[in-house]
């Protein structure tokens, strides 16, 4: 069941945050690594909040590993990493159930908690991060107290405004993601948590991808999270924009923009890095 606007939201522990953790990843390529479980076998974080439980699933299944030279087939669009993005908005609105989860203590408690320590771990953030659709703010008190200087880049103009009232130490600006101001080789590491399955296309979740690859300085890591392909997520979002991505695509159109040591990883989350190629 998917609760009306006017339905109240639990803000007990969601469903789906629970112990299942991946046992481990297997290299199928040189600095390319990833894990995945089975689709249905997923269990809905967003679904679980929705419906108000308070039980807490079991393990999401055996593990399973896939490799970047055969792409699920559980999606039904072909990957096109190369095309143009057309003008307009990069990352679409939400509807209230979902910006009442994002802006909730729960939700910043289980990023801060079980995901960025996990995506970031034993990655240098270097000095100056940038972190791209930070929306209300969930990842962003745990990045600024790893890096020297934030930069937040937020599309929407007040939720920017509310992020700057919230974290005066981090520089926030109002912009799209997809068209970046920022001049090449301006950061050492760019963070994305849970936003791009907000990108309403492909091309433009490329063209994303594309522009954090430009901005990074040599030996940068990009380091991100994102939601899971699902019958809960896609209910949860029900008049929003759900575009998740397939994690063994998403591993294909890393490498193919020209990220290196790609690293993709399943858990309660899909987890990623990759690094920009040193300078030779």
């Amino acid at each position: 069941m998917v609760a009306g606007p006017d339905d109240r939201v639990s803000c007990g522990s969601p469903a789906g945050i629970h112990s299942a953790r991946v046992g481990g990843s297997t290299q199928v390529a040189d600095s390319v690594r990833t894990v995945s479980t089975p689709l249905a076998a997923q269990a809905s974080w967003c679904s679980g909040w929705v419906c108000q439980s308070n039980t807490r699933p079991a393990g999401i299944g055996n593990v399973a590993t896939i490799t970047a030279a055969c792409p699920s087939c559980d999606t039904e669009w072909q990957v096109t990493p190369l095309a143009a993005a057309g003008a307009g908005r990069s990352v679409a609105g939400v509807n209230v159930n979902h910006d009442k989860l994002c802006g909730s203590p729960e939700w910043a408690a289980y990023l801060q908690g079980e995901v960025l320590p996990v995506v970031t771990g034993g990655a240098d953030l270097g000095r100056e991060m940038l972190e791209i659709g930070p929306g209300p703010g969930a990842a962003t008190g745990w990045l600024c107290q790893r890096v020297a200087r934030l930069t937040a880049l937020e599309q929407d103009a007040p939720a920017a405004a509310a992020l700057a009232a919230r974290f005066p130490e981090v520089e926030v600006a109002v912009g799209d993601a997809a068209r970046m101001s920022y001049p090449d080789c301006s950061f050492d590491s760019v963070g994305s948590f849970t936003m791009l399955h907000h990108v309403p296309t492909t091309e433009l979740q490329n063209q994303i991808l594309a522009e954090a690859l430009r901005v990074l300085r040599p030996g940068g890591i990009l380091v991100g999270s994102d939601s899971l392909p699902s019958d809960g997520l896609h209910h949860f979002h029900e008049g929003d924009t759900c575009n998740p991505m397939e994690p063994s695509v998403l591993l294909v159109r890393l490498q193919t923009l020209g990220f290196a040591a790609v690293t993709v990883t399943v858990d309660e989350l899909l987890m990623f890095t990759a690094r920009k190629r040193a300078a030779e």
